[in-house]
């Protein structure tokens, strides 16, 4: 058994919660992004790798109303006269967020309060919002075994209405049976690819890793700046089922009845071994890699990794 098998699994036991009406929870996508983004963008929290740079470009003599910020004090020391440096903005980011609508991202846990899907898509309608509050380019993807929508790159403050409504309508029309085709997407991203460039994938990766490694190493070579997150349910990570259990392959695969806690050995050590082939494809081609619990606090989680890139950035 391996985890795209197993941790994809829907589980169906008695008395457990069903699955309730995908638009009764998620609501506007747009809103629920907002009140994320809310007293996050602004204060404690910045996004640096979402915004535009300044390059310096050259010295000026200092005039009565500059801001003092761009003093060069190194130059005032040596010829103690004041200067102020002159920048000019780099080309505005481009970055296209790759949502992973298959089937296996229609799987909730027990205790969760959204499948990986939908938590997927609220992640990435809040990092559009994001993006065009510090007037960057988005774009956006929904794919299983090929694209199924997309949105261009638009840096307007509407454009998140359209990424919102696009990503509303896949969660309305979830990928049936249909699988991830992970060099596809990536491939045909990397190709589109610009300068300065920036690639968030979503996805469970409950798919063959050797089509991972094939897209990321084009993205690379492209020197796309590829950030990986990866989004798995409690139950698909810590395996704490109990008593007899059906199993139901979401992408075509055949029932099981087991009782799990004859197969949670097996299955964890085969999740270890599918998480390690994960960290390793993407160390190689320079991705960075996020593991996401659909459990976790949504602000939370993107206030830790932009302060996280933001610190590493600075080294």
């Amino acid at each position: 058994m391996t985890p795209a098998s197993a941790a994809s699994s829907q589980v169906d036991r008695a008395g457990g919660p069903s699955l309730p009406d995908v638009l009764r929870r998620v609501g506007r996508l747009e809103v629920r992004a907002a009140r994320v983004v809310d007293g996050f963008l602004t204060g404690r929290h910045h996004s640096p790798f979402l915004g535009r740079s300044l390059e310096f470009r050259e010295h000026r003599e200092y005039t009565a109303g500059d801001d003092l910020r761009h003093v060069d004090w190194k130059v005032w020391g040596r010829q103690d006269r004041l200067y102020v440096k002159q920048y000019e903005e780099e080309t505005n980011l481009r970055a296209t967020l790759l949502v992973d609508a298959s089937a296996s991202m229609s799987f909730r846990g027990a205790q969760d309060a959204m499948s990986k899907h939908e938590y997927a898509a609220t992640a990435a309608c809040v990092l559009a919002y994001l993006l065009v509050s510090q007037h960057d380019a988005v774009a956006c993807r929904v794919f299983s075994d090929r694209v199924l929508a997309e949105a261009p790159l638009r840096t307007d403050r509407s454009h998140v209405a359209t990424i919102a409504d696009l990503l509303s309508r896949s969660l309305e029309s979830p990928g049936a049976a249909a699988k991830t085709d992970l060099a596809s997407i990536l491939a045909s991203t990397a190709e589109a690819a610009a300068r300065r460039s920036v690639v968030v994938l979503l996805s469970d990766l409950l798919a063959p890793l050797d089509r991972l490694d094939g897209g990321l190493a084009m993205l690379a070579s492209k020197g796309v700046d590829t950030l990986v997150l990866q989004t798995l349910s409690d139950d698909e990570i810590d395996f704490p089922l109990q008593g007899a259990t059906r199993f139901v392959g979401l992408e075509g695969g055949a029932q099981l009845d087991a009782n799990p806690r004859a197969l949670r050995g097996e299955y964890l050590a085969a999740l270890a071994r599918h998480q390690q082939a994960i960290e390793s494809a993407c160390a190689r081609h320079g991705a960075e890699h996020r593991l996401i619990r659909t459990s976790e606090p949504l602000d939370a989680v993107l206030a830790a990794l932009l302060t996280s890139r933001g610190r590493n950035r600075r080294r």
